[in-house]
Formats: C-alpha cells, structure tokens, sequence
C-alpha cells in the first residue's frame, strides 16, 4: 500500500469516528443539576442570628438602627473573644476628644501696652 493512500484512509477514519462521537454527545439527555439542599433554620434560643438576619434585609437603613447597632457590637464581642460586655459599650457614642488648652488672646489694647 502506499503510505499516501494509508494517511488518507487514516485522516477518512478519524473523521469518521469524530462525527459518530459528536452525534452521539448531541443525542444525550443533559445531565439534571441537582437542586441546591435548602437552608434550614434551627432556632437555638439565641435571637442574634435572627436579628442579624433582619439587619440585613434593612440595607443602608441598618445604619442609622441602634437595634442593628448593638447587634453588631454584639456579633463584634463574640467573634474576638471579649469577656466582658461593656467591651464595645461605647462604640455608638464615641466620647469627644478633649479640647485643647489655648491661650486666651488679650484684647488689642494692651498687647501694645496702650490703654
């Protein structure tokens, strides 16, 4: 045989198989995707989850809610680890920095030692 009629025979049945395996791929059913399992919500007793729930669900409306504020601080607590729960008391209202100690101007008079 010659090697030119045996590479065409070659390349013929390649072909041959690659449109018998396309055909075969486009009659198959899909494959089902399975259903994500649901979100089930046990309630422990602990109303934090709920109330982070809710939270989210107010969007930028949640900022201004100090039930949203104190939840945070709340979920803040335990994620670190603070003992104590006036750990994050004061997140809300942050004291004001204390105003420094300026010198009080003299009147323009006697800064030139006129009367």
């Amino acid at each position: 045989m010659d090697s030119k009629l045996l590479a065409r025979v070659g390349a013929a049945v390649f072909v041959g198989l690659a449109f018998a395996m396309t055909l075969v791929q486009l009659r198959e059913e899909p494959a089902t995707r399975p259903e994500p399992a649901p979100d089930i919500w046990i309630p422990d007793g602990d109303p934090l989850p709920a109330q982070l729930r809710a939270c989210a669900e107010m969007g930028e409306l949640a900022l201004s809610s100090p039930d949203c504020r104190a939840a945070w601080a709340e979920k803040r607590r335990r994620f670190l680890g603070v003992d104590h729960p006036e750990a994050y008391s004061g997140l809300a209202y942050p004291a004001p920095p204390d105003a420094p100690d300026f010198p009080v101007p003299a009147p323009v008079g006697e800064q030139r030692g006129e009367n």
